[in-house]
């Protein structure tokens, strides 16, 4: 690479939101279109977002657009409108700073009746502030003292909160809330890097009705006292980024999933990196098409990592009814004479793979001569394994759940900021899983299915936002590559990313692999070597190995916005006399374009 491209600094156009930095005094922000973002005070991330969320009552989360931007004395307006489906509301999200004090105010109404499960300003809290002791007032005047949560919290760390109160960076931070009752989650849970504090308390019925012309008004308040602690700054450091790769067991198979959507007699599309390992496909047993979608699965005749999705009869979420168990009888039968590695049944409700699920399972395989093993676990986030693991811990071989970065924003932002927290979310399964495998994937940009709507509604994705121009860039490729060296941890022994074909496909409507079918082509092959494994020093540069007696294969990649050198330290065993089984590092010195990445060989 020569110098020029050193110091590439352009950033690919539709990739990166647009942002337009803003200060005043001691504050200073991004705006990127509607949300209020990387809010700082002397330079230290006091909020990660500040921004208006609107959903129908399915949780569908409506597109928010500018449509105009106006400057005023003591900061700017930003008129704004959310329209989609039965969702018509419009309204000014005002920002002032004056002083240590930063106050982001919505004013709006709906145009129309508005049914909705939450409308109003969110808050997000950088995931650094983990651990820090918060207090909590209540809507009384009382005050809770606790703290945010270290490990991935299942349930709301904070609740009925009119304001709250931590430390960071040597600020006291004091943020208060106006015009309804607010609680907190923590969004981890989902790979969002980020608590939430948000408003309409989820103990409160859902959805509920707002007339047309009702004001909807909100403020958040924050306010910083004190100094910031020298060296507490992000910086724009240019030395190298350090990423230490340490023994961590096997490198965990690596494959994709079948497109249950797209309908085909031919297998999986040509060109899809996954010889030699468990292709994952997903049956709804409340379909009809359910056997010919195992039919397109097996025609390479590959092991099969099977998901059945038992049919929706209505019926309490913790039985399997006498239709389901029938349906898996014959889901069972059709497995019989395939190659299945792994096969795990979930509710159509719950999503979950509990102890009910998994008994039938069992029965059903009993009638067969079927083994495989049987997986426990969810079909959607890890949230729902956080909350759920009492149940589907028993009678299981392995655990499995899926990853969705794009459910809460679809902002590129979201998507680099997940990967850190992939990790805590990859180390956190393992502990849950308690010795046991864990199986990660599908991993896909956005959602597969509708997974918090009530029985009653569609759960199907929303087409409007099931296909993501992201899933044919380039820069999508070095995004699997951070992925890979943030989920491969010792204790997971698979990973699928996205499906074969289709919109969230490897390989495009004319059959031509896209940009992101290289870098799962090489982790595939990279499959029961010995992993190197390490945290990345920011979230932006990560490298992973794998370890063979011919050599050590070395994948990186650079996140960020700017050229990185990312110094990649390999253990290996001290050479001369010395006994003492100390080790020393193996150094490379990598220097990776910005959404870029690269294979070695040390």
């Amino acid at each position: 690479m020569d110098d020029e491209d050193d110091v590439v600094t352009r950033e690919p156009p539709g990739w990166w939101t647009p942002a337009e930095p803003w200060s005043r005094g001691r504050w200073s922000l991004e705006r990127r279109g509607d949300e209020i973002a990387d809010v700082r005070y002397d330079g230290v991330l006091v909020l990660r977002s500040v921004r208006l969320v609107v959903r129908d009552d399915a949780w569908r989360t409506a597109d928010v657009v500018v449509d105009q931007v106006r400057d005023d004395a003591d900061g700017f307006l930003v008129d704004v409108r959310a329209t989609a489906g039965g969702v018509d509301v419009r309204g000014t999200i005002r920002v002032v700073a004056a002083g240590p004090r930063l106050t982001v105010e919505w004013d709006g109404a709906p145009a129309r009746d508005l049914l909705t499960n939450r409308t109003g300003l969110v808050v997000l809290h950088p995931p650094h502030v983990a651990g820090a002791a918060l207090a909590v007032t209540h809507p009384d005047a009382t005050v809770t003292r606790t703290r945010f949560p270290r490990a991935i919290s299942p349930h709301q760390p904070a609740r009925d909160i009119a304001a709250l109160a931590w430390h960071d960076g040597g600020l006291g931070l004091r943020l208060d809330l106006r015009g309804d009752v607010f609680e907190m989650e923590d969004q981890r849970n989902w790979t969002d890097a980020s608590f939430k504090t948000y408003s309409r308390p989820l103990t409160l019925p859902f959805p509920y009705l707002v007339r047309a012309g009702e004001s909807l008004r909100q403020a958040v308040e924050v306010t910083a006292s004190g100094r910031a602690v020298p060296g507490v700054r992000e910086r724009e450091d240019d030395g190298p980024a350090v990423v230490r790769l340490r023994a961590a067991g096997t490198f965990p198979s690596v494959t994709t999933s079948v497109a249950a959507s797209v309908a085909t007699t031919t297998g999986p599309a040509r060109g899809v990196p996954c010889a030699g390992v468990a292709l994952l496909v997903e049956l709804d047993l409340g379909t009809a098409t359910w056997p010919s979608v195992l039919a397109r699965a097996a025609a390479p005749g590959l092991p099969l990592d099977v998901r059945l999705v038992l049919p929706d009869d209505g019926l309490p979420d913790d039985a399997v009814t006498p239709a389901a168990a029938a349906a898996l009888t014959r889901a069972a039968a059709a497995l019989s004479p395939l190659r299945v590695a792994r096969v795990a049944a979930f509710s159509p409700t719950t999503h979950v793979a509990g102890t009910a699920e998994v008994a039938a399972l069992r029965a059903a395989l009993a009638t067969t001569e079927t083994s495989a093993e049987v997986l426990g676990g969810v079909r959607a986030h890890f949230t729902e394994l956080n909350r759920n693991h009492d149940l589907v811990l028993a009678d299981v071989d392995g655990l499995t759940f899926s990853l969705t970065p794009l459910f809460h924003s679809g902002d590129t932002e979201q998507l680099v900021e997940s990967v850190a927290m992939q990790r805590l979310v990859a180390a956190q399964s393992v502990d849950l899983a308690a010795g046991r495998p864990v199986h990660v994937g599908p991993v896909t940009l956005r959602p597969r299915f509708n997974d918090v709507a009530e029985p009653h509604q569609d759960r199907r994705a929303d087409p409007a936002h099931d296909a993501d121009p992201r899933q044919s860039r380039e820069e999508l490729a070095a995004w699997v590559v951070a992925s890979a060296s943030a989920l491969a941890v010792p204790g997971v022994a698979s990973i699928a990313w996205f499906e074969d074909q289709g919109p969230r496909g490897l390989v495009g409507p004319a059959g031509v692999p896209r940009p992101v079918a290289e870098p799962v082509r090489a982790l595939a092959g990279l499959a029961g070597r010995e992993l190197l494994s390490g945290a990345s020093p920011d979230g932006r540069v990560w490298a992973l190995g794998a370890r063979e007696d011919t050599g050590t294969q070395v994948l990186a990649a650079n996140l960020d916005r700017r050229s990185r050198t990312i110094t990649v330290e390999l253990e290996t065993e001290r050479d001369g006399p010395d006994d003492s089984g100390a080790t020393q590092p193996h150094r490379l010195d990598l220097r990776l374009a910005p959404q870029t990445w690269t294979s070695v060989w040390a």
